[in-house]
């Protein structure tokens, strides 16, 4: 069996209204060489029945908790290297994977971090005092993460994740190239939840 150049990992949860734009923009990249791992968390609508119509690999699971879910994700995984996306965010445009695999034909690196969109705020770059901003801001090497896993929490496993992965000094190239978009505040979000007070970030 040949290993996919990327697994790409989303998990999911009664999303299956909004998903389909990051599955399109998965689906119309021009490097085909990926695997799409979609879990669904809890879900109670058709989010797997959307999924199922660009993958085989879905799974269903009743976590309720971010971390496992994606970890669940990284245990199926047999790409050498793993991009996250959430499940109402997207990926810029129709060359992002076929970018980032000739960048890291360029670079020797166990994690590249790309530039992305705020909806509604700004276009954020990477440096390297921004490493513990999420997960999906980066493109991570399989074999690099290992059995390092995300915490068992509901909401912003990626905090623990990227002190966890940093703390194994990986190295590191910043590339100043935006590549995901990032749907900030939509209704029902985390995001929108905090702003509104009902949960409480991490630090």
């Amino acid at each position: 069996m040949i290993m996919p150049f990327f697994s790409v990992i989303i998990p999911a949860h009664n999303s299956a209204e909004y998903i389909r734009t990051g599955l399109d923009s998965i689906r119309a990249q021009d490097w085909t060489d990926y695997e799409l791992i979609v879990v669904c968390d809890n879900c109670t609508d058709n989010t797997a029945e959307v999924a199922r119509e660009y993958t085989d690999k879905v799974v269903e699971v009743g976590y309720g908790l971010d971390g496992k879910a994606r970890n669940t994700g990284i245990d199926l995984a047999e790409g050498k290297w793993i991009l996250f996306m959430d499940d109402d965010d997207h990926f810029l445009h129709e060359f992002v994977f076929r970018q980032i695999a000739e960048k890291l034909a360029e670079v020797d690196v166990d994690v590249l971090a790309f530039s992305f969109i705020w909806k509604g705020r700004r276009y954020q770059m990477q440096t390297p005092w921004h490493r513990n901003i999420a997960v999906w801001t980066k493109c991570w090497r399989r074999d690099f993460i290992g059995d390092t896993r995300f915490s068992d929490v509901p909401y912003w496993s990626d905090v623990d994740f990227n002190r966890w992965m940093f703390g194994k000094n990986p190295r590191v190239f910043y590339w100043d190239m935006p590549m995901y978009y990032y749907n900030y505040l939509r209704p029902g979000s985390i995001s929108w939840r905090e702003k509104k007070g009902e949960i409480q970030g991490r630090v």
